[in-house]
C-alpha cells in the first residue's frame, strides 16, 4: 500500500479475517504512540469521514508531528462534558478513534482538516501533560456473536436506516448511496454508521465507541436508530400540521383573488369604496336622522364617489361619514316610570342620603305624572367620598337608561366640548358626541365629573363652552364643530358634580339645579361600612364572611379615630388596611375565624389620628361653627387683653380678608354698644385687645364667626364665661343683625361629633334646619336669633 493511500473500511475488516493479507494494516504495525487530540459534542467513530476544524496556533505543532511521524494518523478522543479551562488528560474519555488526515488547509487562524477514521484504540496512558498530546495506544479486539444473529441485527439496523432517510431532507442521495454499499456482512462499519447518523447526545455516542462487543453495539445503536424515527416522525407530524394551515390560508387567499376578477369580470364587483358607502346608508336606514343629516351625507358621498382613495381628502370624507353615521339620530331608550322601583334602586346603593334620594325621586316623579322624563341639568355638590359619582349611576339603573360618565376637570380645551374643525389632522367630535355613538341611544344619562375643576387657557374656555349644551333652552339645537350640524341634546340627563360652587361660573351655575351632598354622621358610616364597604372588601380579598367579622363598635371607632372626614372614602381605606394585615396573618398562621372589636383596631391601625375634641372655656373662648370642604368643623375663638397701656385690637390665626373684617366688625359693634352689654367704657379705650383663632396653621376666611366674635368679646370685657356645651354660627353687620350663613347640616353633624347639643343660629337659616332629617337634628336644642339681642340673651341670660 502508499504510504499516503486511504484506510478503507474494506481494509480494516479483511485485517480482522486475515491478518496475513498484504492489503492489510496488520495489528502489530498500528502505532504504540499517538498524537491525541480533542474533539467536541460528539466523538469520531470508525468509518467515519467528515472535516475537522481546529486552532491553528494550538494545534498546528500536533498536526506537524502527526503528519511527520505517524503517517497522518491521529487519535482523535472526545473531550469530557464537565472539562474547563486548559486541557489536561484527565480532560479526556479513555476510547477514542484512530483516523487519517487527508488533507490540511489553513482558512485565516483556523486549520480546516479532511479525517477518515480507522478503528478504535484505548488511551493507555499519557506521555505529555499538556499539548501537544502524546499517548501510549492499545487496539481493543472487537468480540463478534453467532453469524446468524449479526445478520438478522445487521438487516434490522439496514432497515431502519432506510426508514430513517426519506423522514429526514438532510439526508441525501450520498448517504442513500451509502447505505446500498453495506451488507448485512459488514456489522461492524454497519453499526458505527447508524449510530453517526443519529441525534443522539455525544455521551451515548460515546458508549457505543467503547463498546467491543458488535453484538452489545448493535442492540444499542438499534435503539439509538428508533429513537431517531420516532423523533422524526413527531417532527413531520408538526411540520405538516404548520403546511397544512399555510397551503389553507394561500388557497383562501387565492380563490379571493379569483373571485374578484370573476366579479369584475361580470360587473357585480364592489371596491372598497362602494363597500364603504353601501355600509353608511345601510347604517341610516336603521335610524331616522333629520332631513338636514340626509342632505349633509348624500352631498359627501357624491364628494367621497370622485376622490383618490389615496388622497388625504378621501380619508377626511370617510371619517366624517363613519362618525355622522354611528350617532343614534332619533334612537331613544325607553324609560321606566316606577317611583317604587328607583327608591328601591336608591335605597340598595346608598344609605343615608334621605333628603338627596327625596329630591331625586321629585324629579323622576314629574316624568313619570308626565310620562316623559325630559332632559336636565343636576349638580350635586358636597365633599369627596360622599357618593355623588355613584348617585348618577343609580339614576340611571332607576331610569333604565345608558349611562356615560366623563370627567372635566383640569379640561382646557372647548375642543374637548365642542369638537375640532374637520380641517384640522385627527380632529374629533366632542365629547357629547362621543357619548351617544357609544352608548347607541339619543338620551343617556351624561355625568360631568368635577365640574368646579374646569380650566381655562389660549385654546377656549370650556365652561363657556359648556353653556349651550346645558341650557335646556338652547341644547335641543346643539352645534358641534366637527360635524357643523345641529344635535338635539334635549332628552340627554346630565348630571355635574362638585365639591364647591365658588369656582363653577354663575351663568353655568344659573342653568343647574343644585343638590346638596352633606357629609354622613357617624352613625350613617357605620351603616354604609356593614352595608357596602365591608362585603366589597371581603369579596375583593376572597375571604368568606363567616371567617372574617368587625364589629359595629369597631367601626364606630375607626369612623371617629382614623377617617372623620365628610365622606367614607377614607373609611373605606382603613377598614382596607384591617383587612390586609389580617391576610397576611391567615397566610403565616392558617385560616381561622377572626372577629374584630374595640381592642383590636390600634392593633392594626396604630393610634388614632384624630384625639377627642374637647370644647374649650373660659372667659373670652367661645365655640364657634365652620364649614370646610371636607365638611363642618368645630372652630373655638380666643380673645383676651394684653395689656392697658394703650388702646389696640390684635389678629392671629391665618385669617383671610372676609373673616378679618368680620372680626373688625364685632370689636367695633361691641366698642359702640359696651353700655347696653354692662361694658365699661375704659376697657377698650385703653386696653390692648388680641382675639385668635387656634389651628393657625389652617388657613380661615368667611363670614360665619362674626357672631361667635361678638360674644368672646363681651365674655372678656364683662368677665362671664359659658356655663354650659353650646355652639354658634351666624354673621354679624356693624348694626347688630345676624345674617345667615351656608353649611348647617355640616355644621350641625360637627357639633354633634363634639357633643354640643345647644346652638345658635340665624333666623334666616330656620329653612335649612327644618329640612334636615330628624336623626340629625334629634336631642338638639337649636334658638334662632335676628339680632346680636337674641344670641346675647340665649348665652349670658
Amino acid at each position: 500500500m502508499e504510504e499516503n493511500e486511504p484506510i478503507t473500511p474494506e481494509v480494516i475488516e479483511e485485517e480482522e479475517k486475515e491478518s496475513s493479507s498484504s492489503l492489510a494494516i496488520p495489528h502489530q504495525i498500528m502505532p504504540d504512540t499517538l498524537m491525541v487530540m480533542p474533539v467536541t459534542g460528539r466523538p469520531f467513530l470508525p468509518f467515519q469521514a467528515q472535516p475537522l476544524i481546529v486552532n491553528q496556533e494550538k494545534w498546528q505543532p500536533t498536526i506537524e508531528k502527526v503528519i511527520n511521524e505517524n503517517q497522518g494518523m491521529v487519535g482523535l478522543v472526545m473531550v469530557k462534558p464537565e472539562a474547563a479551562g486548559d486541557l489536561t488528560p484527565d480532560s479526556f474519555f479513555k476510547v477514542g478513534c484512530v483516523a487519517q488526515i487527508h488533507n490540511v488547509m489553513a482558512d485565516g487562524e483556523k486549520l480546516q482538516l479532511i479525517t477518515q477514521g480507522i478503528r478504535r484504540f484505548r488511551v493507555e496512558e499519557f506521555l505529555t501533560d499538556a499539548p501537544p498530546f502524546k499517548a501510549r495506544a492499545s487496539y481493543p479486539v472487537e468480540k463478534k456473536g453467532e453469524p446468524e444473529k449479526l445478520r438478522a441485527y445487521s438487516v434490522a439496523i439496514i432497515k431502519a436506516i432506510r426508514e430513517i432517510i426519506p423522514l429526514n431532507p438532510l439526508y441525501g442521495e450520498e448517504v442513500k448511496n451509502f447505505v446500498t454499499r453495506f451488507s448485512p456482512n459488514d456489522a461492524s462499519p454497519l453499526a458505527d454508521f447508524g449510530a453517526s447518523i443519529t441525534t443522539a447526545p455525544g455521551k451515548e455516542i460515546q458508549a457505543i465507541l467503547e463498546t467491543t462487543s458488535l453484538m452489545d453495539r448493535m442492540k444499542r445503536v438499534l435503539v439509538l436508530l428508533k429513537k431517531e424515527q420516532e423523533s422524526l416522525k413527531l417532527q413531520s407530524e408538526i411540520s405538516q400540521e404548520v403546511n397544512k394551515s399555510l397551503n389553507e390560508n394561500q388557497r383562501k387567499f387565492f380563490l379571493k383573488e379569483q373571485l374578484k376578477v370573476i366579479q369584475k369580470e361580470l360587473g357585480i364587483a364592489k371596491d372598497d369604496r362602494e363597500a364603504d358607502i353601501e355600509q353608511f346608508q345601510k347604517r341610516l336606514e336603521e335610524l331616522d336622522p333629520p332631513d338636514y343629516v340626509l342632505e349633509r351625507v348624500a352631498s359627501e358621498i357624491e364628494k367621497m364617489q370622485v376622490l383618490e382613495k389615496g388622497s388625504p381628502e378621501y380619508a377626511v370624507s370617510r371619517n366624517y361619514l363613519d362618525w355622522i353615521t354611528s350617532v343614534p339620530w332619533g334612537v331613544y331608550s325607553e324609560d321606566k316610570l316606577d317611583i317604587k322601583g328607583a327608591r328601591k334602586i336608591l335605597d340598595r346603593d346608598h344609605s343615608g342620603l334621605m333628603d338627596v334620594k327625596d329630591r331625586i325621586i321629585e324629579f323622576l316623579a314629574v316624568g313619570v305624572y308626565k310620562k316623559e322624563v325630559s332632559g336636565s341639568i343636576l349638580l350635586l355638590v358636597g365633599p369627596p367620598g360622599v357618593g355623588k359619582t355613584s348617585i348618577g349611576k343609580s339614576v340611571a339603573e332607576s331610569l333604565g337608561r345608558k349611562f356615560y360618565r366623563f370627567s372635566v376637570g383640569g379640561m382646557r380645551d372647548e375642543a374637548e366640548i365642542k369638537g375640532h374643525r374637520r380641517t384640522y389632522i385627527g380632529a374629533l367630535p366632542g365629547k357629547f358626541v362621543q357619548a351617544l355613538k357609544e352608548t347607541g341611544v339619543s338620551n343617556p344619562v351624561i355625568m360631568l365629573d368635577e365640574i368646579d375643576k374646569v380650566g381655562a387657557s389660549f385654546q377656549g374656555d370650556p365652561a363657556s363652552a359648556l353653556l349651550e349644551a346645558l341650557d335646556p333652552e338652547q341644547n335641543s339645537e346643539f352645534l358641534d364643530h366637527y360635524f357643523d350640524l345641529r344635535l338635539d341634546l334635549s332628552k340627554v340627563l346630565f348630571i355635574c358634580t362638585a365639591n364647591q360652587m365658588d369656582t363653577i361660573p354663575q351663568p353655568l351655575l344659573d342653568r343647574m339645579d343644585v343638590t346638596r351632598l352633606s357629609g354622613y354622621i357617624t352613625a350613617e358610616k357605620v351603616e354604609i361600612a356593614k352595608k357596602h364597604l365591608w362585603p366589597r372588601l371581603m369579596e375583593r380579598s376572597g375571604i368568606p364572611k363567616k371567617q372574617l367579622k368587625i364589629t359595629d363598635a369597631a367601626i364606630r371607632t375607626v369612623a371617629d379615630g382614623y377617617a372623620r372626614e365628610a365622606g367614607v372614602r377614607n373609611l373605606e381605606k382603613q377598614l382596607n388596611r384591617i383587612v390586609r394585615k389580617l391576610v397576611v396573618t391567615f397566610l403565616e398562621e392558617g385560616d381561622h375565624a377572626v372577629s374584630v372589636g374595640v381592642k383590636e383596631v390600634p392593633k392594626y391601625l396604630g393610634p388614632a389620628i384624630f384625639r377627642k375634641e374637647r370644647t374649650m372655656d373660659g372667659v373670652g373662648i367661645v365655640t364657634g361653627l365652620a364649614w370646610t370642604a371636607m365638611g363642618g368643623a368645630t372652630l373655638p375663638v380666643e380673645a383676651t387683653r394684653v395689656h392697658q397701656l394703650n388702646k389696640g385690637f390684635k389678629l392671629t390665626g391665618q385669617l383671610g380678608d372676609v373673616m378679618k373684617e368680620s372680626a373688625e366688625i364685632a370689636y367695633s359693634f361691641v366698642s359702640a354698644n359696651a353700655k347696653e352689654y354692662k361694658i365699661k367704657p375704659e376697657f377698650f379705650e385703653k386696653g390692648f385687645i388680641h382675639l385668635h383663632v387656634p389651628e393657625g396653621a389652617t388657613p380661615k376666611d368667611g363670614p360665619s364667626a362674626g357672631v361667635t366674635m361678638t360674644t368672646a368679646l363681651i365674655s372678656l370685657a364683662t368677665g362671664r364665661q359659658i356655663d354650659r356645651p353650646l355652639a354658634m354660627t351666624g354673621e354679624m353687620t356693624l348694626t347688630g343683625k345676624v345674617l345667615p350663613v351656608g353649611g348647617i347640616r355640616e355644621k350641625v353633624i360637627a357639633a354633634r361629633r363634639l357633643s354640643i347639643r345647644e346652638l345658635v343660629l340665624p333666623d334666616d337659616n330656620r329653612r335649612d334646619v327644618d329640612e334636615l332629617p330628624d336623626y340629625i337634628t334629634d336631642g338638639f336644642t337649636i334658638h334662632f336669633a335676628k339680632k346680636y339681642r337674641d344670641v346675647y340673651r340665649v348665652v349670658f341670660g
